[in-house]
């Protein structure tokens, strides 16, 4: 048994926080609790232990802010809570394993509570894993170092390179600037060969865009020429 399914051993019933935005196990996010049900949530997850679902919803689409049934989301823990005198909070998350809503529980609680169950990338040859892994830990640092060159950053860049492949997935996916569907559909896949293949395809087709603006951005730096984030598309 792996930590994170450790971490929901025995927790069959999660409450949920729908919000348009994708976390993947591993990846840390911070958020502002500001509506009431929410604040009750924070308390009574304080009690117990401290998780709750993420659920991703698209928020043009306002008539359908209830996950279905077999949506799959992100188990969120808190680590870190900053409450303000009217009840407001700070809070960091970090993502810990995936699950899948099998149904709601209609109990009167003010926000969703559903019964859910885990799941985590299928068993794959570590072998076979370690080229895509290291072909997209080298793509995403070009890119990360193209981005430094456009915004003048000077902060060292993380080593990913030795990165788990599954966990290297998740992180890479997280920080990519792709749409949020997309990013659903990487969370919802079971195999990490498979998210390592979009994500080179993806990262493949990004990075001579983002490094040629890198190259121009320096050339033009003496005459006050600034870059933007160039966005990642899929297709």
């Amino acid at each position: 048994m792996s930590e994170a399914s450790d971490k929901v051993r025995g927790l069959h019933e999660l409450p949920l926080f729908p919000l348009p935005v994708v976390l993947f196990p591993g990846v840390p996010l911070p958020l502002h609790i500001f509506e009431p049900r929410y604040r009750q949530m924070l308390l009574d997850i304080g009690l117990a232990n401290n998780l709750f679902g993420l659920a991703y919803f698209d928020p043009t689409n306002t008539e359908n802010e209830v996950p279905p049934a077999g949506h799959v989301g992100c188990v969120a823990e808190v680590t870190e809570t900053q409450t303000f005198a009217d009840g407001r909070s700070n809070i960091l998350t970090l993502g810990v394993i995936r699950y899948r809503i099998e149904s709601y529980i209609e109990r009167g609680d003010p926000y969703l509570v559903a019964q859910v169950s885990y799941f985590e990338d299928d068993e794959e040859d570590e072998e076979l894993l370690a080229p895509p892994a290291k072909e997209v830990a080298e793509t995403f640092t070009r890119i990360a170092q193209a981005v430094r060159t456009i915004n003048d950053e000077r902060a060292i860049l993380p080593d990913i390179s030795d990165t788990e492949p599954q966990r290297l997935s998740f992180l890479v996916a997280a920080a990519m600037e792709i749409d949020a569907d997309v990013k659903q559909e990487m969370l919802e896949l079971r195999s990490t060969s498979e998210r390592l293949k979009r994500l080179r395809a993806m990262l493949n087709i990004a990075v001579t865009s983002y490094e040629e603006r890198a190259r121009i951005h320096e050339l033009a730096k003496s005459n006050g020429h600034g870059g933007r984030k160039i966005e990642m598309n899929d297709e």
